[in-house]
């Protein structure tokens, strides 16, 4: 047993009761933080949907102080991490971690806005169809939905590498993959979010931000 937080996968097993490490967190926090800046209100209830590891809603509650943040995951794995991480910063306009599947029946809870980073392509598409049309009902007018990680496009060429990532997440489950952004912006407008921005991040990925229409 070591002192650090273990790796963190997604669906890695039972809870453990200590903070998980995505690595991939440290190398993209900021970037998304910059397109957030723009895009978030001033204030208000901000729901993460699969939070995962917990170290980006520790890393938003510092970087927005005056947003109250609501970490989510289904994986009690997750959750403890989240948990686990949230002791340790101790900050006040973070909330306890909350059990939510983007697909199952959501809390009781009115955002402001939401956030789901690097889940639509770990995961079936049922998923992220669930995420959309609970969005759609949850968010107010104007109301941010914010997606982050790598996708396919049909305007561009993929590259190589995340047609490699692509490859493997299929071979560890075929309900998996990269999503189209066409495909996503279909299901978006469907439950009323009208897409708004997409902005190239680094390492191959994209921030896709949507509104909740009036």
């Amino acid at each position: 047993m070591t002192n650090g937080p273990e790796p963190w996968q997604p669906g890695s097993g039972p809870s453990v009761a200590g903070k998980r490490h995505a690595p991939a967190t440290q190398r993209n926090r900021d970037a998304i933080v910059a397109v957030l800046r723009d895009a978030l209100p001033s204030s208000g209830l901000v729901l993460e949907v699969a939070s995962g590891s917990g170290e980006h809603a520790v890393h938003f509650a510092v970087s927005f102080p005056d947003l109250d943040w609501q970490p989510t995951d289904p994986d009690p794995a997750a959750l403890a991490s989240i948990a686990a991480w949230r002791a340790e910063a101790d900050l006040p306009n973070l909330r306890p971690p909350l059990m939510l599947d983007a697909a199952g029946d959501w809390p009781e809870i009115r955002p402001e806005a939401i956030l789901c980073i690097n889940m639509v392509h770990i995961s079936p598409w049922a998923a992220t169809l669930g995420l959309l049309e609970r969005a759609g009902a949850a968010l107010p007018s104007g109301g941010l939905l914010y997606l982050y990680g790598p996708y396919l496009r049909g305007d561009m060429d993929t590259a190589p590498s995340n047609l490699a990532f692509d490859a493997s997440l299929k071979a560890r489950d075929p309900r998996w993959g990269l999503r189209a952004v066409e495909d996503v912006v279909v299901a978006a407008g469907r439950e009323g979010l009208a897409f708004d921005r997409l902005v190239d991040m680094p390492a191959n990925n994209l921030s896709l931000l949507f509104r909740r229409r009036t």
